[in-house]
C-alpha cells in the first residue's frame, strides 16, 4: 500500500523575526525619547555640583554678599563640604562636625536634616543617572548595528532633543517670570513641608541664597538646551545623509 509523503509545513521565520525585531526598535525609539530630557538634565546637575560652578557663581559681578558676614574666601572653604556631603559615603557628621573658629557648630539641627534628606534624592537621582546612562549607551550600540535600528535611532534621538527643548523651555519661562512659585513648587514635591526654609542667619541660606538656586537652574537650563541643540543638529545631518 503506497502512502503519500508527509510533508512538514513551517512558517517563514523571516518576516516574523522582522517584526519582532521592528518591535523592539520602535520600542528603543520611545525610551530614547523620554531619557534624552532626563539624562542631559541630570548629567548637567552634576557638572554644576563641582567646585568650577562654586568659583564662578560667588565671583561673578553682582552676586549678593553675606549680610552676616561671610566673606567670598569663607563661602568657597565652607562651601564645598555641603557638595562633597551629597556626593561622598559619609554621614551627617560629615557636616555635624564642623565648627566655626568660635567653636559654634556650622549647621544646626534643621540644616542637617535638611540635608541628610536632599542626600537621598541626589543619590536616587544619580544613580538614575549611572544605570539608565549605561542602558542608553548599550540601547544605542544594539540599534546602531542595523538600518532599522539606525533609523529608529535617529528618530528616538531626535523627538528626544525636541522634547528637551520643549520643556527647557517652558521650565525657564516659568523660572524667569515666576521664580518663588517655581522654587517652592519643587522643594514642596522632593522635601517635606516645612523641612526646607530657614531663617536667613542659617548657614545654608547665607552659602547658597536664592540667587544661587535661580542662576544654578538657568545654567542647567542653558547647558541642557545646548546639549539638545547639538544632538539635533548631529541627528538632522545624519538623516540627511541617509536619505541620499
Amino acid at each position: 500500500m503506497d502512502t503519500a509523503p508527509i510533508t512538514e509545513i513551517t512558517e517563514p521565520i523571516g518576516p516574523k523575526s522582522n517584526i519582532n525585531t521592528n518591535t523592539v526598535f520602535v520600542i528603543g525609539r520611545a525610551f530614547l525619547t523620554i531619557a534624552v530630557p532626563v539624562l542631559l538634565t541630570l548629567l548637567m546637575v552634576r557638572l554644576i555640583m563641582m567646585p568650577w560652578f562654586l568659583e564662578f557663581e560667588y565671583n561673578r559681578p553682582g552676586f549678593p554678599d553675606d549680610i552676616y558676614g561671610f566673606t567670598t574666601e569663607e563661602r568657597l572653604e565652607y562651601a564645598p563640604y555641603a557638595l562633597n556631603y551629597l556626593t561622598n559615603d559619609a554621614d551627617i557628621s560629615y557636616l555635624g562636625d564642623l565648627l566655626f573658629t568660635n567653636g559654634v557648630p556650622q549647621y544646626n539641627s534643621r540644616e542637617l536634616r535638611h540635608m541628610e534628606d536632599v542626600k537621598v534624592v541626589t543619590r536616587y537621582a544619580f544613580a538614575l543617572l549611572t544605570f539608565g546612562g549605561i542602558f542608553t549607551l548599550i540601547l544605542i550600540g544594539v540599534m546602531f548595528r542595523s538600518m532599522a535600528g539606525r533609523r529608529e535611532l535617529r528618530l528616538g534621538l531626535m523627538q528626544g532633543s525636541v522634547l528637551t527643548l520643549g520643556i527647557i523651555g517652558a521650565i525657564v519661562v516659568l523660572a524667569v517670570a515666576m521664580w518663588d512659585t517655581f522654587f517652592t513648587l519643587f522643594h514642596e514635591i522632593f522635601f517635606e513641608s516645612g523641612t526646607w526654609q530657614f531663617a536667613f542667619s542659617d548657614t545654608l541660606i547665607r552659602l547658597f541664597p536664592q540667587q544661587f538656586w535661580f542662576d544654578a537652574a538657568l545654567t542647567i537650563g542653558g547647558m541642557t538646551t545646548l546639549s539638545a541643540v547639538i544632538i539635533l543638529g548631529v541627528t538632522w545631518r545624519w538623516s540627511q545623509r541617509a536619505i541620499r
